[in-house]
């Protein structure tokens, strides 16, 4: 992965649930990492062919591991183009150095 194709800005972003004083309980975003990523969006060639199980999968990220923070599925992916629910996680080639994450993107509804 040569750093130029590293281009796009995310957040990795964890939802976390609070309580206030009365006891009602609301949640919030709090971000986890904000780095480059290299951004590959679903099209129709052999790769994402491959990938026939995540069918529901929209976009690919691969970016740097990074120190003391575990990527879960239970976390969001924010970019300039909007937000994506995690579906999966892979450390590449077991290394240690890259993680490739499929996502969804969330659509608004109404």
């Amino acid at each position: 992965m040569s750093f130029g194709k590293i281009n796009t800005f995310i957040d990795v972003i964890e939802r976390v649930t609070i309580k206030d004083s009365e006891g009602f309980s609301t949640e919030i975003d709090s971000i986890v990492a904000s780095i480059r990523a290299y951004r590959e969006g679903r099209h129709g060639t052999e790769i994402w062919a491959n990938r026939a199980v995540f069918s529901e999968a929209t976009d690919l990220f691969r970016f740097r591991c990074i120190p003391g923070v575990t990527v879960t599925t239970a976390m969001l992916i924010a970019c300039e183009d909007g937000r994506f629910e995690i579906t999966s996680v892979e450390d590449v080639k077991g290394r240690g150095m890259y993680i490739e994450v499929l996502a969804k993107e969330v659509k608004p509804s109404g």
